[in-house]
């Protein structure tokens, strides 16, 4: 049997009411509800984000899919981008919030916003 490391990394279609969930029962069964104020929540994420920005902060310029990167380096930086996840999935649920649903109105509310430029073809 594997380990639970392993069965989280072949986990697939993972929503954010099952991270929610998780994180949720995480923080309860360690006693550190109390501790989860929106608050200490947002900064814990800010640190977290400052964790993520030390990763790219000497690299220039990287290209998508990070084909430079070790698998260590990589890995790192799941870890990194899975805390400040993990981080505003607990805010928005200790803050009451749909996180999901406020995700998918702000798309909408930005396809409003930044509408698709008709294409400009030359004849």
């Amino acid at each position: 049997m594997g380990s639970s490391y392993e069965h989280a990394r072949k986990a697939k279609d993972v929503s954010l009411n099952e991270l929610r969930d998780r994180v949720a029962e995480f923080a309860e069964v360690r006693g550190w509800d109390q501790y989860h104020s929106p608050r200490n929540l947002l900064l814990a994420l800010v640190g977290e984000v400052g964790e993520l920005s030390e990763i790219f902060q000497w690299k220039g310029e990287v290209e998508k899919g990070l084909p430079n990167w070790s698998c260590g380096d990589k890995e790192h930086l799941e870890e990194e981008l899975s805390d400040v996840l993990l981080y505003l999935v607990r805010l928005a649920h200790v803050c009451g919030l749909d996180l999901g649903q406020a995700a998918l109105s702000k798309i909408v509310k930005n396809g409003r916003k930044y509408p698709v430029a008709p294409a400009n073809y030359s004849t």
